[in-house]
């Protein structure tokens, strides 16, 4: 197959819907976290840092598993990686359902972890390989279903925890995970080689798609310490959301009526900004779209910590950090695509998705003890907008550029 059959096959965009597709399914673990933590909390009256502390299991699991599963799928094909995934993400939840102890619940849901995190790095990487000519957008469109799929799903899966209870909701989800995800799994596949092109001219980045790194080389290079750790602090924002937003909303008094519209608009939100980034970044560049979006993105959570007391404004911050915090799911896939070539394009993603699991950590047991020392999400909230505004800077052009060899 060479670059003219790539860009011009309908492949490539059925392969594209069925990995956004996975990718909303899976987004339950994440995205829907903090209603089970909830109903967690509800149920078995565990302590606020042993709950947080799943969530950080999971981060660990489903970013520490990509370059191990990624350097497979990039060596020897998806397909077969990405069908066993499928099963540890269903099987994940019904196991988790029969959980009695903070230890089972860590290991089954971080057993799920493990699928949601293969699934997620081989869907990212079929848009880095099969899109050289729209890898910004193509990026953002597989990982908003992954931002955004909770927004279909939320309301159903805390009316469920209300009236079928926290187990029987994790089997019916489990169940269905697995009928839906199966069979999509089965239609992944990547390119061949010669057919991963170059990156189309004005993506924002001056790197030949055809010097490809391999992970060796691209942990040589300065720019990827920088993406790492911008990656880490600005990550951390949504995930603080994502693992802590009905506990936010009790501290702040949110009314019920104005959760229930979070329930949508912040995955939606943080959906959109996936694709509106990864379209951005091919046109203005990777590195201004970075710093435009870390810099309002701080800005609006120091916001949300003065103002956030007004339901209303409660409302709109957080969805204006939705609207931004997305953004490095699709940019940071994308540019390494742009800086490291598409060869390894899926080990190498999977090693700076790792950023993720400190992320994680950062948003789940950590903010939860500071939290237990405070008494407030504030000060967690401060910290990663500090973090997200040094990301601005450091995501300047002067340093943030393509590496030569």
């Amino acid at each position: 197959m060479n670059q003219t059959d790539v860009t011009a096959t309908g492949y490539r965009w059925g392969l594209i819907t069925a990995a956004f597709v996975i990718m909303m399914v899976i987004s339950i673990y994440q995205y829907s976290w903090f209603l089970f933590a909830y109903a967690i909390q509800k149920q078995f009256d565990w302590a606020l840092s042993t709950i947080g502390l799943t969530f950080t299991v999971f981060t660990y699991t489903a970013t520490f598993i990509q370059p191990f599963s990624g350097f497979i799928a990039d060596n020897y094909g998806p397909r077969k990686v990405a069908v066993t995934a499928t099963i540890l993400v269903g099987v994940g939840f019904i196991l988790a359902s029969t959980a009695k102890t903070p230890a089972m619940f860590y290991l089954y849901y971080g057993l799920g972890g493990i699928g949601v995190g293969i699934l997620y790095g081989i869907s990212t990487a079929c848009s880095i390989k099969w899109f050289p000519d729209k890898r910004g957008l193509a990026t953002g469109l597989v990982v908003f279903g992954f931002g955004a799929g909770t927004a279909v799903f939320n309301w159903f899966i805390q009316g469920m925890l209300e009236t079928k209870g926290l187990q029987a909701t994790l089997v019916y989800l489990g169940i269905a995970m697995l009928i839906v995800l199966v069979p999509l799994s089965f239609l992944y596949r990547y390119p061949d080689q010669s057919a991963a092109g170059p990156a189309k001219k004005g993506s924002g980045s001056d790197a030949e798609g055809s010097m490809d790194f391999k992970p060796s080389g691209m942990l040589k290079t300065y720019q990827w310490y920088l993406i790492y750790f911008s990656f880490t602090f600005t990550v951390s924002i949504v995930l603080m959301f994502g693992a802590q937003m009905k506990m936010v909303a009790k501290e702040f008094n949110l009314p019920a009526g104005y959760f229930s519209v979070l329930l949508v608009l912040f995955p939606l939100g943080n959906g959109l900004s996936r694709v509106v980034a990864g379209s951005i970044s091919d046109r203005i560049g990777r590195e201004k779209t970075m710093v435009f979006f870390y810099s309002l993105l701080g800005l609006s959570i120091i916001c949300f910590v003065f103002f956030a007391d007004i339901p209303f404004l409660f409302v709109i911050f957080v969805f204006i950090a939705a609207l931004l915090g997305g953004a490095p799911f699709a940019l940071y896939p994308a540019t390494v695509g742009d800086y490291y070539g598409t060869k390894y394009a899926t080990t190498n993603y999977g090693i700076t998705y790792t950023a993720k699991a400190f992320a994680g950590l950062i948003s789940g047991w950590v903010s939860a003890l500071l939290v237990m020392q405070f008494g407030s999400f504030r000060l967690p909230l401060i910290f990663v907008a500090i973090g997200s505004l040094l990301a601005a800077v450091i995501s300047m052009p002067k340093f943030m550029k393509a590496p030569r060899r």
